[in-house]
């Protein structure tokens, strides 16, 4: 068979995390969080504190835009940005206490909507599909 663009890997990827996305953009939009910020207060709820490029490679945002979008969590008093005395050329980002208040309280959220996503799939299939896409995301490196 030909290649089918909409039963590609790329096109069926991004058609789940797009439909994924904009639900789950609704439901954060109670809170006044938009995707991206919940992406920066979960990855900063699991690991602690990050310099802001690599919080920019985890949560899939170019770095002048993350930056930006820092600047308004930093008003909001979801997170911090300290330059170390030390290395006053990388910019330290981590979660105030109301942010990691708010990351607890969005993220079984996030966990029920996974759940949803995944319904009727075997716990060895769910582990097998989330290797897979980390073997993918290894692979897209190399392009």
């Amino acid at each position: 068979m030909p290649y089918q663009f909409t039963d590609s890997v790329p096109y069926l990827l991004n058609w789940v995390g797009v439909r994924l996305g904009e639900r789950f953009s609704l439901r954060l939009a109670s809170y006044d969080i938009t995707l991206p910020m919940y992406r920066v207060l979960a990855t900063l709820r699991q690991h602690e504190s990050k310099m802001l490029t690599e919080l920019s490679e985890m949560v899939s945002v170019e770095i002048s835009t993350l930056s930006r979008l820092v600047g308004v969590l930093v008003r909001r008093d979801l997170v911090t940005r300290v330059r170390p005395e030390d290395n006053a050329r990388i910019v330290q980002i981590a979660l105030t206490e109301k942010g990691a208040e708010l990351a607890d309280e969005l993220m079984p959220i996030a966990a029920m909507f996974e759940k949803t996503a995944i319904e009727g799939l075997k716990p060895e299939e769910i582990k097998m599909f989330k290797t897979f896409l980390r073997h993918i995301g290894r692979n897209i490196g190399s392009l």
